[in-house]
């Protein structure tokens, strides 16, 4: 991009970096507002009761570990499922050269992959969403640690199996596509006719002139050029044929370190926070949630892993993201601790002012501000999560020459055109399957903001770089009715996912 760019002027860099950001910054404050509903909603009296019900069995910091765990894996687990059918889709174009020779930059391919990506994404979510409901209304929270647990163990050997099948597929793709075949065949067999051609004048210009019989010299030239324009030609046929079959299998490998990549991401960056939410979540299940120990173990267990992870010699990207989540887990239980904390102190000044609250009203509110707190904190976090990981596909799709304009403009439309949907179809999805589906969305989002942050970091001027920024901002600020905090926290997120190189 910057050779591209490089000759514009700085103002031209800023006005079209601007309006770029603008289009990014929109899109995630559009976000905002159907967010914050479908979080009120989920903390109304009557959903909050089963989490309610069950920070007595669990005890507050379990609580925040469980479901800090589970949403964070729900938006992790969402956004991979679209990477894969993104990855798939693209595959198969590539494979059957179904978009020209120049297919890096076809529009329907990149197309078709987003609208896959984007889908399945949301539709993962959705699906997540509506089953996570359905355990804890029916099987408390107990049954979601039960489930996060057979999840997190299940997905390292279904990864080994999946990766045989995407092998399996892809060599299936690459047998079953005949064009580079046939057009090598026919690309030959033209070659061979030319020389034969070729060979046959020379004979017939040697009969003439052994027989002593006169040759046009102007004929004689004409032929030999007609010539070379055919071998040139034959040349250029070759070499674009090899050059378009060099960029098919760059793509390729391009794609299946991506699937690789995410599919190892899947399979054990949820180990951390699993194992933390287990441990934290057994101490309340044997009756000693609420006893200060389970804070000293939850501290010394999460230095181990971090420390154990980050010091690992050979450190891959699912264990920066895997400790980045086991740590946001951690912070979302301390934030349920304290609010049920808060309500204690509380209470204890009201006794000391004479306004005393029995020992029952006390805990009810404990066990609703935790509840709210951990519901809160989590779906945030899991909010972050997914423009992360959106942004981390955005602006390496930038960095391979996709089109900064066709990622950021095509992935903020689908993302808008998914949320229009989502709202359309929330009284089918319930709350739980609206919540998924919206942290779909919201990864759609963070591939446009990625997209957004690679081009800033790519202006050959500062003009250029601040007035993509600047349009970023003001554009999700403007959408998102002013959330100064909440998008302050996700903007700098974006910007280090799209940065990162995970592949």
């Amino acid at each position: 991009m910057v050779t591209k760019l490089g000759a514009w002027s700085p103002v031209s860099e800023a006005a079209v970096g601007f309006a770029l950001g603008a289009v990014g910054g929109c899109i995630l404050g559009a976000t905002e507002d159907p967010v914050d509903k479908t979080l009120s909603m989920m903390t109304s009296a009557d959903l909050l009761k089963p989490v309610m019900e069950e920070v007595r069995t669990v005890g507050a910091l379990g609580l925040g570990t469980l479901i800090g765990a589970t949403a964070l894996t729900t938006a992790m687990t969402s956004v991979v499922a679209g990477v894969i059918l993104a990855a798939a889709i693209t595959s198969v174009f590539v494979a059957t050269r179904s978009c020209g020779a120049h297919h890096t930059h076809s529009a329907g391919l990149w197309a078709s992959a987003g609208l896959a990506g984007a889908f399945g994404t949301t539709l993962s979510g959705a699906t997540l969403g509506v089953a996570i409901e359905w355990i804890v209304k029916n099987y408390g929270m107990v049954g979601l640690l039960w489930a996060l647990s057979i999840f997190s163990i299940v997905k390292p050997p279904l990864h080994f199996v999946f990766k045989v099948l995407w092998k399996q597929g892809e060599a299936c793709c690459t047998l079953g596509s005949t064009v580079w075949v046939r057009e090598r065949k026919q690309i030959e067999t033209e070659e061979l006719q030319q020389k034969q051609k070729m060979a046959l004048r020379i004979e017939n210009w040697i009969l003439t002139l052994e027989n002593g019989e006169n040759t046009s010299e102007t004929e004689h030239m004409t032929m030999w050029a007609a010539e070379r324009r055919q071998r040139e030609e034959m040349e250029r046929k070759k070499m674009e044929s090899e050059e378009a079959q060099m960029n098919q299998r760059t793509i390729q490998d391009w794609i299946n370190t991506v699937v690789v990549k995410h599919v190892d991401f899947l399979a054990f960056s949820g180990i951390p926070m699993t194992v933390v939410a287990i441990v934290t979540s057994g101490f309340g299940v044997f009756g000693y949630g609420g006893h200060q120990s389970v804070f000293i173990v939850l501290l010394a267990l999460v230095s181990i892993i971090a420390y154990l992870l980050l010091n690992s010699s050979d450190f891959k990207f699912w264990m920066l993201v895997g400790c980045m989540g086991m740590l946001a887990t951690f912070v979302i239980a301390l934030l349920t601790l304290h609010a049920g904390q808060v309500v204690a102190t509380t209470a204890m000044k009201m006794r000391e002012a004479g306004q005393s609250q029995s020992r029952e009203q006390i805990s009810a509110r404990m066990n609703h501000d935790s509840s709210v707190e951990a519901l809160n904190a989590a779906f945030f976090v899991a909010k972050l999560c997914q423009l992360g990981l959106g942004a981390a596909v955005g602006g390496p799709l930038v960095r391979q020459a996709a089109g900064e304009s066709k990622v950021i403009v095509g992935a903020a439309l689908v993302a808008g055109g998914l949320l229009v949907g989502v709202e359309a179809l929330a009284p089918v999805l319930g709350d739980g399957g609206k919540a998924g589906a919206l942290l779909g969305v919201v990864g759609a989002a963070g591939v446009s903001l990625g997209a957004v942050a690679a081009v800033a970091g790519q202006w050959s001027s500062w003009p250029g770089t601040l007035g993509t920024l600047a349009g970023l901002v003001i554009g999700a600020l403007g959408m998102g009715k002013w959330h100064i905090v909440n998008i302050g926290l996700q903007v700098p997120v974006t910007y280090v996912f799209a940065m990162i190189n995970p592949f």
